[in-house]
């Protein structure tokens, strides 16, 4: 049976009762942790896209955008990503059950993370509804506050621009510390980097905007440290 495949049975037996816990271990069985990320995707981002009253096409397209569909499992996948959009409720479960198969601030925590705030803008707004939801999502899968704020500033035009928030740094911190956490993100987001983390290859040229982003902090960075 494919990962859709399961994980469509999965979603419909938690539709007929089935205690959510036991949805989850029958699914960790696989050895692919891209099923995680996976589940949180479907889950989380159908969960997201319905957060402010309505799912639109640009998000079902940013969605399938984020997750390569393979041929022959559009059906399954639809049926999943149906199921799941029909509410809000419950995605804070999925939240922590996903965050349970990973360390706090995991890789794979902040990626899904950002492939959320890739479907709440799809429409080109950002509803206080989605913030809230993208709120508490981080704080379940232990992304600090800081990190959240340099996702929102990456994502959200309306947000803080300032280089120190992109980079997760407090404000007037030294070159040499922006320098460090500059190295560090953009080593993170390097092509090679995602890829190991089972991250597909539509998710991975949407982060090219990331790294821009970053070497923009990053100059700016510089040019404020020589005024």
């Amino acid at each position: 049976m494919s990962i859709w495949s399961r994980i469509s049975a999965a979603l419909a037996a938690l539709r007929a009762g089935e205690p959510l816990s036991v949805v989850f271990d029958h699914l960790r069985e696989a050895p692919e942790r891209t099923v995680a990320f996976t589940i949180g995707v479907i889950a989380l981002g159908a969960k997201l896209a319905k957060a402010d009253g309505q799912v639109t096409r640009n998000e079902v397209a940013m969605f399938r955008a984020i997750f390569t569909i393979p041929p022959g499992e559009e059906a399954h996948a639809a049926r999943v990503f149906n199921l799941a959009r029909q509410d809000v409720a419950g995605y804070d479960a999925y939240a922590r059950k996903i965050a349970a198969m990973f360390p706090p601030g995991d890789p794979v925590l902040r990626d899904l993370m950002e492939g959320l705030f890739h479907i709440a803008m799809a429409d080109g707004d950002y509803h206080p509804a989605e913030d809230a939801f993208l709120r508490e999502v981080g704080m379940i899968f232990g992304l600090s506050e800081p990190c959240f704020r340099a996702m929102k500033a990456r994502f959200v035009p309306e947000s803080s621009t300032d280089p120190c928030d992109l980079l997760e740094l407090a404000p007037g911190a030294s070159l040499d510390d922006a320098r460090a956490a500059w190295r560090r993100m953009v080593r993170e987001t390097h092509p090679d980097a995602l890829r190991a983390r089972g991250v597909p290859e539509e998710a991975v040229r949407l982060a090219e905007a990331r790294l821009v982003a970053l070497n923009r902090a990053w100059e700016e960075m510089q040019a404020r440290h020589a005024a």
